[in-house]
C-alpha cells in the first residue's frame, strides 16, 4: 500500500482543494481552486515519459553528478534540467522534482488561479495571495517550527529543499534542510542540492550561506543544521509566532531555544 508523505501536510492552506496524483516514484500533492486529478495526471505522465525516454536514449543523463550537455533534439524539460543544474555544477537529475512540479504547474495554470504543487519536498507556487510554507528538517529543533512567508508579488516561485538527513534524494552533505527560493523551481531544486552538498557541520552554515549569496537568481536561502539556522533573502520567516524579515544576515537561532 502506498504510504502518504506526512510532510505534505506542512503546506497548510485550507482554502484550496487537495489533489494527489501518483506515477511510479512520483507523487504530486496539489492544492488548487478545483480538483485537477485528470489534468495533473496527464501532465505528469507526459513529462515523466519525456525524461524516461531520454534516459533510455542516454543513461548518462540519469547518473551524471556534474554538468551535462543534452542532445539538440532533447525534450524541453530535459534541456532545462541540464542547463539549470549546470549553473551550479550538479547533475541534471538534481533538479527533477522541481522541474516536474514547475512544468506540471504551468500546464495547470489555465484551470486554476491558485496552485501549490509539492513534489518530494519541492514546491512550485503560483498564487494571487500570500502563502506560508513550513520547513521539515528531520530531527533538528527547527523542524516544523519555521514558516517561510511568501508574498503574492513574488509568485510564481519555486521553494525547494534538499537534505542530507531526510528523504531518499542523493546529498553529499549532512544538512537537516537547505531551502532555496527562486523564480525557477528547476533552478531552486538544483541550487538546493549544490548548497546542501557543502554543509557538514554547524560551523559550515555561515560560510555556505555567504557563498550562496553569490549565486545569481536566488531570492532566498535557509540552511538548517542541528541547532543552527542561517537565512538570507527577500522574505519573512516565522517561528513560534515571532516574525522576522530577513533581508540579509546570519543568525544562530539555537540561542533563542528554551529548554
Amino acid at each position: 500500500m502506498h504510504k502518504a508523505r506526512t510532510y505534505q501536510q506542512l503546506v497548510r492552506e485550507d482554502d484550496l482543494v487537495i489533489t494527489r496524483v501518483i506515477a511510479k516514484e512520483t507523487e504530486l500533492f496539489i492544492k488548487a481552486n478545483v480538483d485537477l486529478e485528470e489534468e495533473a495526471l496527464n501532465s505528469l505522465l507526459k513529462y515523466r515519459k519525456h525524461i524516461e525516454d531520454y534516459i533510455n536514449h542516454d543513461p548518462l543523463f540519469e547518473t551524471a553528478l556534474s554538468s551535462y550537455s543534452p542532445n539538440n533534439d532533447a525534450p524541453g524539460i530535459v534541456k532545462e534540467m541540464a542547463a539549470q543544474a549546470s549553473r551550479v555544477n550538479v547533475g541534471p537529475m538534481a533538479s527533477v522534482a522541481g522541474a516536474i512540479a514547475e512544468y506540471v504547474g504551468k500546464d495547470l495554470v489555465e484551470f486554476s488561479e491558485e496552485l501549490i504543487i509539492e513534489n518530494g519536498g519541492d514546491v512550485y507556487m503560483n498564487s494571487k495571495r500570500a502563502r506560508d510554507v513550513c520547513i521539515f528538517a528531520g530531527e533538528s529543533v527547527f523542524s516544523e517550527e519555521i514558516k517561510i512567508k511568501i508574498e503574492s508579488k513574488q509568485m510564481p516561485i519555486g521553494v525547494c529543499t534538499s537534505s542530507g538527513a531526510v528523504g531518499h534524494s542523493m546529498s553529499l552533505g549532512s544538512s537537516d534542510a537547505v531551502t532555496v527560493l527562486s523564480k525557477s523551481a528547476v533552478f531552486a531544486d538544483a541550487a538546493a542540492t549544490a548548497i546542501a552538498n557543502m554543509v557538514e557541520t554547524e560551523e559550515d552554515v555561515e560560510s555556505v550561506l555567504n557563498f550562496s549569496k553569490k549565486i545569481r537568481d536566488l531570492s532566498g536561502v535557509i540552511i538548517i543544521k542541528n541547532n543552527t539556522l542561517g537565512a538570507w533573502g527577500d522574505f519573512c520567516i516565522e517561528r513560534r509566532g515571532e516574525i522576522k524579515c530577513q533581508k540579509s544576515g546570519y543568525e544562530k537561532m539555537n540561542q533563542l531555544i528554551k529548554h
